[in-house]
């Protein structure tokens, strides 16, 4: 997964995306965002929670290639989230992954970062697949919205008071979720569409 440069004429030039990494992500799906939201302009950002190391390397699930990640998820305050116009939440391992936490009685880092993202109706919230599991500690996020999941996490999402609707790509203002890692290419067309128009509005 090499650096691929923005475009500077694309509708989302200047703007910058965020996506979470972990080990066992889906090497197409974040090929796919890589390229996709660089084409249209947007600067990518691959983030995790790095435990006090400058850098952690993550293998993928299907190929087992290794791509490594500088991005600190903790670093982001709510001063550095408005520098973001979308986060994104891949498919994979990646969700279940990053909500370990040391303490069952506390958020995982990456929680708290998306119990930020939501506060921020501008910053455009992103969930592929299994994605919604990393907010299954915070149920209020989505309670009530919309939202398309892997099949096999209708049932969890349902509990967690989210309204599941059978359909491989659902929008609910700030929210986009998709079906599976092979609906990327939907999530990464919904979120620029929905970026694109909050730039024309804002004009």
């Amino acid at each position: 997964m090499g650096t691929v440069k923005p475009l500077k004429t694309g509708r989302l030039a200047g703007k910058r995306v965020g996506v979470l990494m972990e080990s066992d992500f889906v090497e197409d799906e974040i090929d796919y965002y890589l390229r996709r939201f660089a084409e249209e302009g947007a600067e990518v950002r691959l983030l995790t929670r790095l435990w006090g190391q400058p850098r952690l390397t993550f293998t993928g699930h299907e190929h087992r290639r290794a791509v490594e990640v500088d991005g600190d998820l903790e670093a982001l305050d709510y001063h550095e989230l408005l520098q973001y116009s979308a986060l994104v939440v891949p498919g994979g391992m990646v969700a279940d992954r990053l909500r370990y936490s040391e303490d069952v009685d506390q958020a995982s880092p990456a929680l708290e970062l998306l119990r930020r993202a939501f506060r921020i109706p501008n910053l455009v919230k992103a969930f592929c697949c299994h994605g919604l599991l990393l907010v299954s500690a915070a149920p209020e996020l989505v309670r009530e919205r919309p939202v398309a999941c892997h099949n096999n996490l209708a049932a969890d999402v349902r509990n967690m008071g989210a309204v599941y609707l059978n359909q491989d790509v659902v929008v609910d203002r700030d929210l986009v979720t998709v079906r599976t890692a092979d609906h990327c290419h939907l999530l990464a067309r919904t979120v620029i569409e929905r970026l694109a128009e909050l730039r024309k509005a804002a004009a």
